[in-house]
């Protein structure tokens, strides 16, 4: 049975680079599998996927030898259950605020007596390469759990979070952290502030021994986070890299085109 590199380097203490799948397309994905990304997580929170969908696209990302993850819609049962089974290797868990909420999440995607994991399928053992009997005796080492914190109540809650036996890595959500941390009247936080909020993460994280990590918009931001000592970094997103590519393109077609302009081509 293959073993799971990402959570070997996590802990190693060495940084993981991976970005997301936003588009649901497989031959993106299959490209991007074979880009050089150490991972790559379907991010079912906020895209209409298919479970038959994500299921094709794990089985491609770990064909091509790279980790596939997903980001469930909820960090519940059944949405980890169906994830898992469709043949990711770990999982992304959105909005983890209190202890209760990240014991939810663990249990879930643990088998007994560690968790509540039910036993059955076939997918996730053959992206493994592994039988279904080795692929239930070693896939509670092997799954990848990773927790979001994206609100001060999740900050303030964190060091119980990171504790938690079976918590792998924590990442930040920095714009629904931003959002989350909008006064009553709705101004948002300087950048500062967020910042700040960030480092918290950072130092509960070193103070307990749990890998941080957090989505960066560019490469040069991930490796800036790496030096701070971040460890499970996303740059960008397939769709990202497609708007980025594709106003490049416009730009240097149509310099004289303002904002609008470019949007109609």
């Amino acid at each position: 049975m293959k073993t799971n590199p990402i959570k070997e380097k996590l802990r190693q203490g060495k940084p993981t680079f991976g970005t997301w799948l936003s588009l649901g397309n497989l031959h993106a994905s299959r490209v991007l599998a074979r880009s050089g990304f150490e991972w790559l997580t379907l991010d079912i929170e906020h895209a209409a996927f298919d479970w038959s969908t994500a299921a094709t696209i794990f089985a491609a990302v770990a064909d091509a030898g790279c980790v596939p993850l997903a980001r469930v819609p909820e960090g519940d049962h059944y949405c980890i259950k169906r994830v898992l089974d469709a043949g990711a290797w770990g999982i992304v868990v959105p909005m983890v605020d209190t202890l209760q909420q990240a014991e939810i999440a663990i249990a879930a995607a643990k088998y007994p007596p560690v968790g509540n994991r039910s036993v059955g399928g076939g997918m996730h053992a053959l992206n493994f390469a592994a039988a279904a009997g080795d692929y239930y005796q070693r896939a509670n080492d092997e799954i990848l759990v990773v927790l979001q914190t994206e609100s001060p109540t999740g900050v303030e809650n964190a060091e119980a979070i990171y504790s938690l036996p079976g918590c792998d890595a924590i990442f930040i959500g920095p714009n629904d952290l931003r959002f989350n941390m909008r006064a009553p009247d709705g101004t948002m936080p300087t950048p500062e502030e967020h910042e700040t909020m960030v480092q918290r993460v950072i130092e509960i994280g070193k103070k307990v021994g749990t890998p941080t990590g957090i989505h960066c918009m560019d490469p040069q931001n991930a490796l800036e986070r790496a030096g701070q000592g971040m460890q499970f970094l996303a740059v960008g997103s397939d769709l990202r890299m497609l708007n980025a590519e594709v106003q490049k393109t416009v730009r240097t077609l149509w310099p004289e085109g303002d904002e609008k302009d470019l949007a109609r081509y």
